[in-house]
């Protein structure tokens, strides 16, 4: 709940008057989708939803297969919740926020298991917990519950496309350092034609296992938040060499009043 919190306090109601002008439409859409992918990522910045992200991300198929399924229910409850939050009274949204998530979890799962078995036995348990993934639960509290459906939409399809691009990377990287491939399994979520999209960068007799175990993943993650925080940086850094310098004008005092 304190992640919940923390995102209450970050993020701004966008306004919804008819009076907005189209310039203030537009940047508050630039917002959500940078916001998303970038400066409030969900897996870079929030540190949220680590336990599946850590866990299951061996392989960029396991990875697709949890990041879409959780980028499905965003959207899908972020709609969902906005719609409802004028009926919903104060005391009891969280509970209601969690059963909307909870049958959105549930339908996918239920997907899953009659049309892509092998990925649903790969991702196994961190297919429920995605209720709890607080990224989930903390956009519906803090965005989709105080704006309109159209930009509580679009805030869970960036916040989903941020943590589906940080998983998919993460992914990769593990992949080609544990085993030397790339969309190993692809047939388990694509379908047998699929079992062709492997792609076989080295052969080794023994596998890299730090990278395809959780600790690796830790490691990679770390790795890539610092990359992201020297990005952050030098961006800062190159906005500030472009701003004027302001002068700061003196005023000389030449005659001081006998009353003083």
């Amino acid at each position: 709940m304190s992640d919940i919190a923390s995102e209450e306090s970050n993020d701004e109601v966008l306004p919804e008057t008819q009076t907005e002008t189209q310039p203030e439409k537009n940047a508050d859409i630039k917002k959500v989708i940078v916001d998303g992918l970038w400066k409030n990522n969900p897996v870079l910045v929030q540190l949220l939803g680590l336990c599946p992200l850590l866990a299951v991300t061996s392989t960029v198929t396991n990875a697709l297969g949890l990041s879409i399924a959780t980028l499905v229910v965003l959207v899908a409850s972020n709609v969902t919740v906005s719609l409802i939050r004028n009926w919903v009274a104060k005391e009891i949204r969280i509970p209601v926020f969690v059963m909307v998530i909870a049958s959105f979890v549930t339908s996918i799962e239920l997907l899953m298991n009659a049309y892509s078995y092998g990925l649903y036995l790969s991702l196994g348990i961190f297919i429920p917990l995605i209720v709890t993934n607080c990224a989930i639960i903390g956009r519906a509290e803090a965005f989709a519950s105080r704006n309109n459906v159209k930009m509580a939409a679009l805030d869970g399809l960036m916040m989903g496309a941020g943590f589906t691009l940080v998983l998919v990377i993460l992914g990769a990287v593990r992949e080609v350092l544990g085993q030397g491939t790339l969309f190993d399994g692809a047939d388990l979520l694509l379908g047998p034609w699929a079992a062709n999209l492997k792609i076989v960068l080295f052969q080794s007799d023994t596998h890299f296992l730090l990278a395809i175990l959780p600790p690796g993943a830790f490691f990679t993650m770390g790795a890539f938040i610092a990359v992201k925080n020297v990005i952050d940086n030098t961006m800062d850094e190159k906005k500030k060499q472009k701003e004027p310098a302001k002068t700061i004008e003196r005023v000389r005092i030449t005659k001081v009043s006998s009353e003083l």
